[in-house]
């Protein structure tokens, strides 16, 4: 439970992965794209202003609200790599859970159903539904068949050249050095409590607690890398 990445096989052995992102980031771009779609609503009303209230700007004001709604997000999320503005300020973006860029079917299944997750209120049911499954997934993302990834720079392999080798104090199996390698490229996805956590599992390895643990196996895992 620690993990979170997301990993499938393609044809031909090829194996791909992923960071699924939980419900906080996606909360903030949510907010953000909130805030968008209502000066967009506020601007475009008061040009139908003219028409008036009652009658056909009425029925347009409708429409104006149907459209900024649902097809802001699903435009944005086929078009701009599935990213709308509060994603992309967030370094997040949706995909289908194959790892394939998300299609303009997906999109509207999984904005659509929105409409679900909001339910009894304030998308409760969304957040149920992410906090019990290891993808985060919404029940419009079930749906779907889509993911919310990371797409950080920070995402990328950690840099070794700087860190200053150690050997480790017994010998280690090929499995036991490639989950430090593993733990070292990674650390750049990992929260600090997160590493920690990781870290402490390989106590007997590192020797030390805490963020010296983290240090040391770092440390470890750009040895087996042949920095030297």
């Amino acid at each position: 439970m620690l993990d979170t990445r997301y990993r499938v096989e393609i044809p031909g052995g090829i194996k791909l992965e992923a960071q699924v992102v939980g419900p906080i980031p996606r909360f903030f771009a949510f907010l953000i794209d909130l805030s968008i779609r209502a000066v967009l609503v506020f601007v475009l009303s008061l040009a139908m202003l003219p028409l008036g209230l009652g009658g056909i700007g009425g029925g347009f004001y409708l429409i104006l609200l149907f459209v900024v709604e649902w097809f802001y997000p699903v435009l944005f999320e086929v078009y701009w790599r599935g990213q709308t503005p509060g994603k992309r300020t967030l370094g997040i973006s949706v995909i289908n859970d194959d790892l394939t860029p998300v299609t303009l079917g997906s999109s509207m299944v999984r904005n659509l159903l929105r409409t679900v997750d909001f339910l009894p209120l304030f998308y409760l049911a969304g957040l149920v539904t992410m906090l019990c499954n290891r993808r985060f997934q919404r029940l419009g993302d079930i749906a779907a068949g889509t993911l919310v990834i990371s797409v950080r720079e920070s995402s990328r392999p950690a840099m070794v050249r700087d860190l200053e080798p150690l050997a480790p104090s017994t010998p280690l199996a090929r499995h036991e050095q490639s989950a430090i390698i593993d733990f070292l490229h990674r650390s750049g996805q990992l929260s600090e409590p997160r590493q920690r956590e990781l870290a402490a599992l390989l106590a007997g390895i590192t020797h030390e607690p805490d963020d010296d643990g983290v240090d040391r196996l770092h440390r470890i895992g750009a040895y087996f890398l042949g920095v030297r």
